[in-house]
């Protein structure tokens, strides 16, 4: 295992699209195609809208030309009837014969015709005879034809009908043209509104009786009491939409003051589109596979170049610190890309023969070191200290002699003097050579290190264990501790902290040691070539010692917010 550095990575915009190849399609393609689906969708919506509109006028005025051409009818047959019974005012014997000159009325009057004394005698008659008989001497009828004209609507045998009546000059001789409204209303409306299968023609009385209908209904209620007939029965006109099972409908609805009845019309309006009109409102829709390809090409180029990419920049990072078996996973992408892992996976294994090489050297140089200290801590102790005790046992024999205060006293400040090169001599030996170690295992040591630090620079340590001891090979614990030792060397002489803290926790198989300080922190080197750079040697040291005993380095810090460091193995 290598050293990792953790750190906060601020990604943003400017990072990612950074070396991107999705820069032309995300910057030009994207918003380009982007805008001409918004204008098609745009021009789509206001078409609809003005489709919409122009269906509404147009229904609105083919329903009031309907209804105007119902009151020309109306007009018209009133005409043919007072015809009627002025020429049956000018013979001597109204009857069959001046009826039968009149058969060419027939077709607006399918019910027939008829010729009534102002008693309401039958004179004569054209059609089922028995519907003229029922309004013989028919008081109602008598009274309601005994006008010059008249228009009205009624029932005879079970028919809805519109009766249109004339009273000749002489005031003797009643003339009556009959047809139902299904027929007169067929009649008139067939030739003004166009037909259409979905739309529904009605129309309604003042006693809201329906007297014709057409088309297929989807009105949930009464169509008598739909939306628009009261305004049409009160004289009005207009056209108006509404929502009817999903669908949006136009209604147009007008009055036919004659009769007093009221015409509405509904449809859905999108139904109206005739097709040149239809590929006309879809036709920008076209532009939508423009888009659709421009986001398909982003999908590429983020699937298998950006992603692919990042993936391998990672990888790449990575090998700065050691970590040569990511270099292998295969990131996927295009082919030249693929290639080019394929170098950096030859390369890092070039690397990594190097640097098994160097970290072999290293392992000796370091044994090396620490057989020159272990000599240089025999020396200092079996000769240098020794000669240094001898030299104060002579001084303090010399002080016994003396015989004036000031030689004492001269002599006892060289037995403080040698008192304290003894204690400093000990101290060397034993960052020299740790014999707590050897002896008492790392825990110990650690502990002692602790002390010592704690007590030559006056910052605070802290030292904790969790887990139960093991000894673990020599050389691991000495690497350690050395680690250890020159962690705990920064924080007295570097990091000016106030209090630091040392703790290692034994965990199954696994041991973990970490040191921190509420120090003022710096900038960790990106890579470990960047540490001898930024002068920062002792991790370097640390760095190449983790490596030896395949230990994980992590070394968290930042200006300000103090260090910490933790090895785990």
């Amino acid at each position: 295992m290598h050293l990792i550095k953790v750190r906060k990575i601020n990604l943003n915009f400017k990072a990612f699209w950074k070396g991107s190849t999705l820069q032309l399609l995300g910057v030009i393609i994207l918003p380009l195609a982007l805008l001409v689906l918004l204008f098609a969708l745009g021009s789509t919506w206001l078409h609809q809208r003005a489709m919409r509109e122009m269906v509404g006028d147009r229904d609105k005025l083919a329903v009031q030309a309907a209804a105007g051409a119902l009151g020309s009818e109306l007009h018209h047959r009133v005409a043919a009837v007072q015809g009627l019974a002025l020429r049956s005012s000018e013979g001597d014997n109204p009857g069959m014969e001046i009826l039968s000159s009149y058969d060419f009325l027939e077709p607006d009057f399918d019910l027939g015709m008829a010729l009534f004394t102002l008693e309401g005698d039958l004179l004569a008659h054209s059609g089922e005879k028995i519907l003229w008989e029922s309004l013989e001497h028919n008081q109602d009828f008598l009274a309601q034809t005994r006008q010059v004209a008249t228009v009205h609507e009624t029932n005879i045998s079970g028919q809805t009908a519109v009766l249109f009546s004339a009273v000749s000059s002489d005031e003797t001789i009643i003339a009556v043209g009959a047809i139902t409204t299904q027929a007169f209303s067929e009649h008139v409306l067939a030739s003004v509104l166009p037909a259409r299968r979905e739309a529904h023609i009605f129309i309604v009385n003042r006693e809201h009786v329906i007297m014709y209908q057409s088309g297929s209904s989807v009105y949930d209620g009464d169509p008598a009491y739909h939306p628009g007939v009261e305004s049409a029965l009160a004289g009005q006109s207009g056209t108006f939409y509404m929502n009817n099972r999903g669908v949006e409908h136009v209604v147009s609805y007008s009055s036919v003051p004659e009769l007093g009845w009221a015409l509405v019309m509904e449809e859905p309006w999108e139904a109206v589109a005739t097709p040149v009109l239809e590929t006309t409102r879809i036709a920008p829709l076209v532009l939508v596979p423009l888009l659709l390809i421009t986001l398909a090409g982003l999908w590429f180029g983020a699937r298998q170049i950006v992603q692919p990419l990042r993936e391998l920049e990672k990888k790449s990072a990575s090998l700065a610190w050691g970590d040569f078996s990511g270099i292998e996973e295969p990131v996927g992408g295009i082919a030249e890309i693929r290639h080019l892992q394929a170098e950096l996976s030859h390369m890092a294994q070039k690397v990594q023969a190097a640097q098994r090489s160097l970290r072999d050297y290293i392992g000796a140089i370091t044994d090396a070191q620490e057989e020159e200290r272990r000599r240089l801590a025999r020396e200092l102790h079996d000769d240098t200290l020794q000669s240094i005790i001898a030299l104060k046992q002579r001084v303090q024999l010399a002080q016994k002699n003396a015989l004036d205060e000031n030689s004492k006293k001269s002599l006892q400040e060289l037995i403080n003097i040698a008192e304290q090169t003894i204690e400093n001599l000990r101290r060397t030996t034993r960052a020299l050579r740790p014999i707590y170690l050897e002896d008492l295992g790392l825990v110990t040591a650690l502990e002692m290190l602790t002390r010592e630090t704690e007590s030559a620079s006056g910052v605070k340590i802290a030292f904790t264990k969790e887990g139960a001891e093991k000894r673990l090979p020599a050389p691991v614990e000495m690497a350690l501790y050395r680690m250890v030792q020159e962690a705990l060397s920064n924080v007295s002489r570097h990091a000016q902290a106030s209090k630091a803290s040392l703790s290692i926790r034994y965990q199954g198989e696994r041991v973990e040691l970490q040191v921190s300080d509420n120090g003022i922190g710096f900038t960790t080197p990106d890579t470990p070539a960047d540490f001898a750079m930024s002068g920062h040697f002792g991790l370097l040291g640390m760095y190449e010692r983790a490596d030896l005993i395949g230990a994980k380095l992590v070394i968290l810090s930042a200006p300000g917010q103090g260090t910490k460091l933790k090895i785990s193995i």
